[in-house]
């Protein structure tokens, strides 16, 4: 019995491993490729998240720095012309490459951590498609309330963003700034997380619910 219960941990312990790795290679292909980003606007639409989110929910926080921190550094690169280049990044470099760094690098990071902190606790009141769902969903509202926030906190006060925004309130401005990339973002991530959570539950990648509550759910 034991013997079976270390096989077993085993193989979902590689799984998990194999399974961040593919997200690790899925990444770094979407930022190296135009499949991860849509140049719509001032802003490109960026599905990179969906990787960060799905690596959160099999791996936890481990998944989910690991994956943040790579999207962060993609991110970071195309300020300097390294897998696409990014008209934003570029000029945000040209001001404060550390402060580009920062701003391109931690909100991603960070993303990755609180979705691996949030999925527990959805999946303890909900059904797992539902609680992948929404993680996938807030994968994007995160990303884009941290990107922003900190474009708006470390650049704010340069000319540049000075005359991005041409003196509208703040929250004007974000919410005319990332317009429908964000809501394009938010329902892609929602539905491609919430169908590959699904699956990897199926496939024991991710543990179903289990309890009570999961049984009156059922």
């Amino acid at each position: 019995m034991s013997a079976t219960r270390t096989n077993a941990s085993s193989h979902y312990r590689t799984s998990q491993l194999v399974t961040l790795g593919m997200m690790c290679g899925i990444l770094l292909l979407m930022a190296f490729t135009p499949f991860g980003y849509l140049n719509i606007g001032p802003l490109a639409i960026t599905f990179n998240m969906i990787p960060v989110a799905i690596a959160a929910i099999v791996m936890g926080p481990v998944g989910g720095l690991v994956t943040g921190a790579v999207f962060g550094l993609t991110s970071f690169l195309q300020c300097i012309g390294i897998g696409g280049m990014s008209a934003m990044g570029a000029a945000l470099f040209a001001i404060n490459p550390f402060l580009a760094f920062v701003q391109r690098f931690v909100p991603r990071l960070l993303d990755g951590l609180f979705l691996a902190l949030i999925f527990p606790v959805l999946k303890k009141h909900l059904p797992n498609a539902a609680a992948c769902t929404i993680t996938g969903f807030l994968s994007a509202f995160l990303n884009t309330l941290m990107f922003m926030g900190a474009l708006v906190l470390l650049f704010g006060n340069t000319e540049y963003m000075q005359n991005l925004i041409g003196g509208k309130n703040i929250i004007l401005f974000i919410c005319t700034f990332v317009g429908i990339n964000a809501v394009v973002e938010m329902i892609s991530a929602a539905l491609i997380t919430g169908a590959v959570g699904e699956a990897l539950t199926k496939a024991h990648i991710v543990p179903a619910r289990t309890g009570a509550k999961a049984k009156a759910i059922a």
